[in-house]
């Protein structure tokens, strides 16, 4: 669906009317609307600082709120926002007055518990960790981090902040240039996943949830080939464990119903989120350079073989 998606941005792009009707992610997280905005327009901007503690700084407020209204709000209200210039008190003054006029700050994407750190709203809250993060020079010790998982420990040690965001912050930092770890080092599972797995398999021989998605993720290949997919890459990238671990989130919303029997760990009996089409076509994607990504510049081509399409028909 991402692949017709890019080749022809009014579709439709399936029959199935729970992919058409609902909100699901790309099968690889980079490719998503919001990893999308964050690598094209926060970490890799020409006209935006490549500092290490300026990228780090815009990576994490963006992804406190993760939603790009917000973000681009606050540009609006306050011009680029650069550390070593702004002012976090009147940043908050001014998602004040959004709150105000009723404007939703946050994404619906995470739960983001506010950190106790003594401010009445949770965005200060927010506000205040991040300035702690940049206080304690979080910056050069994650550059300094020798794997991904040391750099999720580092994260994980601030208030608010629990495995499962720690190790998305972790991935979304590892986006930016001054970090260069494979994302096939270190996954954690989040509660989604570990539900998508729980319908998937009727016994993972007491294996651990992280263990069951680096052995799919390991397989993958043999897999599409017993099933007889011929499943397109990522511009020659193959699944990482992230893009897993995602993949058995959708796996567990899509059986929310499809499969309304099959009850997963979580209890979870509806999908929460309906798919709006957005008014612009999408952009060329943009990936880390270092990934090396053969992405063509013009409408990104589909397999349009029979069978392809038979096969999400």
């Amino acid at each position: 669906m991402y692949f017709r998606r890019m080749a022809d941005p009014v579709g439709p792009w399936t029959k199935d009317p729970i992919l058409a009707n609902f909100r699901f992610t790309n099968a690889y997280r980079a490719s998503d609307r919001v990893s999308q905005y964050l690598i094209r327009e926060i970490q890799y901007h020409p006209d935006r600082s490549s500092r290490p503690s300026e990228v780090f700084f815009r990576t994490i407020l963006f992804k406190l709120f993760n939603r790009i209204d917000t973000w681009e709000e606050l540009e609006r209200c306050l011009g680029p926002l650069v550390w070593d210039r702004l002012d976090l008190n009147v940043v908050a003054k001014t998602l004040n007055r959004m709150m105000d006029r009723g404007t939703k700050l946050y994404s619906a994407a995470y739960i983001m518990p506010s950190p106790p750190l003594g401010h009445k709203r949770k965005h200060a809250n927010h506000l205040a960790l991040l300035a702690r993060m940049m206080e304690d020079r979080l910056p050069d010790r994650i550059c300094q981090a020798p794997t991904l998982q040391d750099i999720y420990e580092l994260l994980l040690s601030y208030p608010g902040i629990g495995p499962f965001l720690a190790f998305q912050y972790a991935i979304d930092l590892n986006y930016a240039a001054f970090l260069t770890h494979a994302e096939s080092d270190f996954v954690v599972a989040g509660p989604g996943a570990a539900d998508g797995i729980a319908k998937c398999f009727t016994n993972t021989g007491g294996r651990r949830a992280e263990d069951v998605i680096h052995w799919v993720c390991d397989r993958q290949e043999e897999a599409f080939r017993s099933a007889g997919i011929k499943f397109q890459d990522l511009f020659g990238r193959r699944l990482q464990p992230i893009d897993c671990q995602n993949l058995f989130c959708e796996i567990s919303k899509y059986a929310r119903v499809a499969h309304p029997e099959i009850r997963g760990v979580t209890g979870r009996t509806r999908i929460k989120q309906l798919y709006r089409q957005a008014a612009e076509p999408p952009q060329t994607p943009v990936f880390p350079p270092r990934w090396g990504l053969r992405v063509p510049n013009e409408r990104v081509p589909i397999s349009t073989t029979k069978e392809r399409i038979e096969l999400f028909a």
